[in-house]
């Protein structure tokens, strides 16, 4: 049977690079487009800013439908200014808003990169662990016949 002599606890260490801070390395090598881009993306995703746009559009909508006819801006049954404002949201924030997953991606990325560099650490460590236990069996056994033989003896 082939034995294998684990590494010690300092052998590990000195095999052990430190640990990546990934989320304070991504944001270092931002740069302020970046985090405007991520920024626009963390907050057009939440309900609050789809509130904002209902609640602009049905007053926009309600004022140029209802309201005093002299103070119609964009009348009803048209509404085109509406419609090129509204036109105008999508096309900035759709770049925008794949910009900001485009980061999140790579981002992501690199947390994985790290999240397996951690992982082979532990594989290592784990397996170290195991032939040292398998080792102590080894003694033990060793031991147990020994101290077998010696009873058998007296």
């Amino acid at each position: 049977m082939e034995t294998h002599n684990p590494k010690t606890l300092q052998e590990l260490k000195t095999l052990r690079k430190p640990i990546r801070q990934v989320n304070i390395e991504s944001k270092q090598k931002l740069s302020k487009l970046d985090k405007l881009a991520l920024w626009i993306t963390s907050h057009v995703g939440t309900m609050g800013f789809f509130f904002i746009i209902f609640v602009w559009t049905i007053c926009w909508l309600g004022w140029n439908s209802m309201g005093p006819k002299d103070a119609r801006f964009d009348p009803y049954p048209a509404f085109v200014l509406w419609l090129f404002i509204s036109n105008m949201i999508q096309i900035f924030l759709m770049p925008l808003i794949m910009i900001g997953q485009n980061l999140q991606s790579s981002h992501a990325e690199v947390r994985a990169e790290a999240d397996f560099e951690v992982n082979t650490k532990a594989e290592l460590e784990i397996e170290t662990i195991l032939m040292h236990l398998e080792n102590q069996n080894k003694v033990i056994m060793e031991i147990l016949e020994k101290l077998d033989k010696n009873e058998q003896k007296q």
